[in-house]
């Protein structure tokens, strides 16, 4: 049931994401958080990258450490993409370099949070 979901959420997020980041968002609430834009951005690619390695694990047999390898390349790769097509796809959105540290950032903490989870052994009591 897990690996069904995944899959499906895993798509249907990507989509979105990849939705938001190219229409035009007119009359959002401003959040009163200095550089809420960034935060956003962190934690999208957070998850982006969780639901790809989920993804990558159930669906290859590449193993957890590549699993995680492939996730945060492909968010970073996706992250870049995403900017790259706001700049010569649309006319009300442009190329943001801190955007695309942010997206990065965030699918590096995510696979820095799996690969410490990973090594981390916990003892039964």
């Amino acid at each position: 049931m897990l690996k069904k979901l995944i899959l499906l959420a895993t798509i249907l997020y990507t989509l979105a994401l990849t939705l938001v980041c190219l229409i035009r968002l007119n009359n959002l609430p401003d959040v009163g958080v200095s550089f809420g834009d960034k935060i956003f951005h962190f934690l999208a690619y957070s998850v982006l990258t969780l639901l790809w390695f989920g993804t990558f694990l159930f669906y290859t047999s590449a193993g957890r450490s590549k699993a995680i390898l492939y996730a945060t390349v492909f968010a970073v790769i996706f992250g870049i993409i995403i900017e790259v097509l706001q700049d010569t796809m649309t006319d009300f959105r442009s190329l943001d370099i801190y955007d695309m540290i942010a997206n990065s950032l965030g699918a590096l903490l995510t696979a820095g949070t799996l690969w410490i989870k990973k090594t981390l052994q916990v003892k039964n009591q």
